[in-house]
């Protein structure tokens, strides 16, 4: 490929889909450049020792099921370069008052059994998307496709996933044991559990749970970043680090230029490039609620009532659906939760490089207000107490990071949305504008990568690969 230019493409943004996007155009031949603000490449895949000297905890995302499942990341010979995924007994624990909880994994069926009258309506559903998790996810984790790849694949997962988590939960399930586990797998939607698409989420979740379970990378979520860019090196791509991009004439000459960021910052650096109807509708995207997140450095690990806790690395603390669907649901009216729903991650029990010997790394957080500065630990701590009595007293150090904390460290989380932008009904095949193709612009040899495109939030990096397929037609 000969082009009058200094560089075939440049990436901005070295997140997973700004290094998915850079080594989807490497492998094809082209000469690519990706160019990141901070000192180190990662984006929401960065580790640090943000607590105590040698307590590595990762500072966005901390598991992964969607960066094992993905269908770019299984193409890449990532192994060679570092990354080893870490699997526990089980992928999800949701304990429930009392000293009871509901374990996914490791297989659908354990799990169908363990939910006594809803176990045969789990198992002929959960159970049957989780066997074709891999129709699933290359028909779903991309742009709306003509025709759809693993079409049949699409409408077993379509025949709910269009619908409410409240809906479905009721509709499948009797028990409240299933209906609340059902919220705590829907709630990673970051939607009302009473608004469609939610119950998408909650089943993509749930079969991933008994597929590729929740893993996490060996060392910290950096692996991932470093697996990605120690590829796309070996394939003759740049990296530069320590560039912050203001606008698109900072740039080195090239035919393309692919932007992994958001809406917002899309029209920050194309600035009057873009024709006003487009810069229009790229400033009427919709962010969604932040996050308040908590890292801890623990003497031992939580000391949850029901022990099988200790065998999933991800622990959902809600208890029922009602109480989850309200602490969502008051999110979404621009109030704190009393009692929020918390995602809490003890990764070291599985990975002992994560802290020095004998102790513990935690990870949790909860979802508040775009923009919020209050302070929920407090609150994020008496959910862990409900459930773990005594958890406190094993806190050896925390840091914490409000929403307005979360933007500050990573400007593509908007206010602390960490999804890249509200993944409901209106944007979710549509983000971030409604185009034949959602990553191309109306400016020639200009394309968006960012999870503000389909299929969204995740470590995956099918936004990047799909929006350098698109570079690609341009660049031929």
């Amino acid at each position: 490929m000969t082009l009058s230019a200094e560089y075939d493409a440049v990436v901005v943004g070295a997140g997973p889909n700004g290094l998915a996007a850079a080594i989807t155009l490497a492998r094809a031949g082209a000469k690519v450049l990706v160019v990141e603000a901070r000192e180190t490449i990662g984006g929401g895949t960065r580790t640090a020792e943000l607590t105590l000297p040698g307590f590595r905890h990762d500072i966005c995302a901390a598991m992964h099921p969607l960066g094992k499942a993905s269908p770019f990341f299984r193409s890449l010979p990532l192994d060679q370069f570092g990354l080893e995924w870490v699997s526990a007994p089980a992928s999800v624990a949701h304990p429930l008052d009392g000293g009871r909880s509901v374990l996914f994994g490791p297989s659908a069926e354990a799990t169908a059994r363990s939910l006594g009258r809803d176990g045969a309506a789990y198992r002929r559903v959960i159970g049957a998307l989780a066997r074709d998790w891999k129709g699933i996810i290359e028909s779903l984790l991309g742009p709306l496709r003509l025709p759809m790849p693993h079409l049949f694949s699409a409408a077993r997962m379509g025949a709910f996933s269009f619908f409410s988590a409240k809906l479905v939960a009721h509709l499948l399930f009797r028990g409240m044991e299933a209906r609340a586990a059902f919220a705590g797998m829907a709630a990673h939607s970051i939607l009302p559990l009473e608004q469609a698409p939610s119950a998408g989420f909650g089943l993509m979740m749930s079969l991933l749970a008994h597929s590729v379970g929740y893993p996490m990378a060996r060392g910290g979520s950096q692996a991932i970043a470093d697996a990605l860019g120690g590829y796309l090196r070996s394939l003759g791509g740049e990296i530069r680090t320590g560039m912050e991009v203001r606008g698109l004439a900072e740039l080195p000459r090239s035919k393309a230029v692919l932007l992994d960021v958001t809406p917002r910052q899309v029209v920050q650096i194309a600035g009057e490039r873009l024709p006003e109807g487009y810069r229009r509708a790229l400033e009427r995207y919709r962010y969604g609620p932040g996050v308040f997140k908590l890292d801890y450095a623990l003497e031992a690990p939580a000391p949850w009532l029901a022990a099988e806790c200790m065998q999933a690395p991800t622990v959902h603390l809600g208890g029922s659906f009602e109480e989850i669907a309200e602490s969502e649901r008051t999110v979404w009216q621009g109030r704190h939760a009393r009692k929020p729903y918390v995602i809490y991650v003890q990764q070291s029990l599985f990975d002992p490089t994560r802290a020095p010997q004998g102790k513990h790394t935690a990870w949790a957080y909860c979802h508040v207000p775009n923009g919020s500065q209050v302070d929920m630990t407090g609150l994020i701590e008496e959910q862990i107490e409900r459930f773990a009595p005594g958890f406190r007293s094993r806190i050896l150090a925390r840091s914490a990071h409000h929403a307005q904390d979360m933007e500050a460290y990573n400007a593509n989380y908007i206010g602390g949305d960490i999804n890249g932008g509200v993944q409901d009904l209106g944007q979710f095949f549509t983000r971030p504008v409604a185009r034949i193709s959602p990553y191309t612009t109306p400016v020639k040899g200009l394309f968006i990568c960012s999870s503000s495109t389909p299929p969204g939030g995740g470590v995956h990096g099918m936004c990047g690969y799909f929006a350098a397929r698109e570079a690609l037609k341009a660049l031929k």
